[in-house]
C-alpha cells in the first residue's frame, strides 16, 4: 500500500508542492497542515486537517512529511523536529525536471517542474530548486538554499546554509556564495558573496556587511 503524505504549509509554495506530489503518484492520500487556512480543499482532494503544531500526533495516520514553507531557516527547523518524532521526509521531484543520476539530493529539497540538476551536483537538506531553474554540473548547495524560477548557477559553484538566488538570476561558474546571502531577481553574479551579504544589480554589486 502507497504511504500518505503531510505537506506543511497550504500556501502558494505548498500548492506547487502538492501538486507535484499528485504528479508523481507515490502516495494513497495527500493532506496539508496549515496554521492560518483550516478545513478547506486546497487541491484535487488535498484538505487541511490541522495546524502544524499538530504534525507529531498524526504521525500514525500519515508515514511521510514534507515542509513546504518558504522561509529557509523555519524550514529546515521544521525538518529536524519532524525528523525528531519520526516521520519519514520525502524528496519531491517533478517528473518533468531532469536529475543526474550522479547528483546528490538532501531529504526534504524540492525540485520542481522544467529545472535542471547537473552531473555531481550535491544539494543539502530542505532545498528548493524551484521552476525551471538550472543547476549545473558539480554545484554544491548547503542545507536551506533555495533558487527560484528561472535562476540559473554554472558549473562549481557553491551556495551556503539558507541563501536565497532571486527569480531570474545568474551566477558565473566556479564563483561562492556565503551564508543568508541574498541574490536578487535579475542580478547576474560575477564574483564572490561573502555571508549575509545581498547581491544586486548586472553585474551584481555587493550590500550589506
Amino acid at each position: 500500500m502507497k504511504p500518505k503524505l503531510l505537506i506543511i504549509g497550504a500556501g502558494g509554495h505548498g500548492l506547487v508542492v502538492a501538486d507535484t506530489a499528485l504528479e508523481q503518484g507515490l502516495w494513497s492520500e495527500i493532506a496539508f497542515l496549515d496554521d492560518e487556512v483550516k478545513g478547506d480543499v486546497i487541491i484535487a482532494n488535498c484538505k487541511v486537517v490541522g495546524v502544524t503544531a499538530e504534525a507529531s500526533s498524526l504521525l500514525h495516520q500519515y508515514e511521510d512529511l514534507f515542509v513546504a514553507i518558504g522561509d529557509n531557516k523555519r524550514r529546515l527547523q521544521l525538518i529536524k523536529e519532524r525528523m525528531s518524532d519520526g516521520f519519514n521526509i520525502p524528496i519531491i521531484i517533478h517528473p518533468s525536471s531532469v536529475v543526474s543520476a550522479n547528483a546528490e539530493i538532501g531529504l526534504g529539497s524540492f525540485i520542481a517542474a522544467n529545472s535542471v540538476v547537473g552531473v555531481g551536483a550535491k544539494l543539502g537538506k530542505g532545498c528548493i530548486i524551484n521552476t525551471g531553474a538550472t543547476v549545473d554540473h558539480e554545484n554544491i548547495l548547503s542545507d536551506g538554499v533555495h533558487v527560484s524560477p528561472g535562476a540559473h548557477l554554472g558549473g562549481r559553484v557553491k551556495v551556503g546554509n539558507c541563501s536565497w538566488i532571486g527569480i531570474g538570476a545568474s551566477v558565473r561558474e566556479q564563483v561562492s556564495i556565503g551564508n543568508d546571502v541574498i541574490v536578487g531577481a535579475g542580478a547576474a553574479v560575477v564574483s564572490n558573496a561573502e555571508d549575509k551579504q545581498q547581491m544586486l544589480g548586472v553585474p551584481a554589486c555587493k550590500k550589506g556587511p
